[in-house]
């Protein structure tokens, strides 16, 4: 028989430089992650890598994530922190409740802080999973707080 000569196409889809830094991150915490001694430990490395994460972001998504993290502990305090792809993320049982995301890490316009199907948020047929944020007012932080406390179930 003779070969085939058609020829087969493929698209190449390709991630942008955030989307292929942020795979990298979540690569690394992984990894360290498995390296890790006790529970106490992991909790309080995975604390001190969010706070150290929302020290690097640049001031009006710092000052919105360091609001963020304290209402995430008040509201839901057996959420836990931990780093998800380079973000700031609270988790219960191992897995990803809510995020913040600054608004420089995909460079967008807004801050966006989101929640995974984890999170206890049904409602009908439809209902949000992730907000823009360019600010926080105390009305925005109390909304926040009562959905993290619905979110952690």
């Amino acid at each position: 028989m003779a070969a085939s000569t058609r020829k087969t196409t493929r698209k190449t889809e390709t991630f942008t430089d955030e989307e292929r830094a942020a795979m990298k991150e979540r690569a690394e915490e992984v990894k360290a992650s498995a390296r890790r001694g006790s529970r106490a430990d992991k909790a309080a490395e995975d604390e001190a890598a969010v706070v150290a994460k929302i020290a690097e972001m640049e001031d009006g998504d710092r000052a919105m994530a360091e609001r963020i993290h304290a209402v995430v502990k008040a509201s839901a305090p057996d959420l836990a922190p931990k780093l998800w792809y380079g973000m700031p993320a609270y988790a219960k049982d191992g897995k990803v409740v809510c995020f913040f995301q600054s608004a420089q890490k995909f460079n967008a316009r807004y801050a966006t802080f989101g929640f995974n199907d984890k999170a206890d948020l049904d409602e009908g047929t439809m209902w949000p999973t992730a907000f823009a944020l360019t600010k926080l007012t105390a009305a925005d932080e109390a909304r926040i707080g009562e959905l993290v406390k619905r979110a952690a179930g």
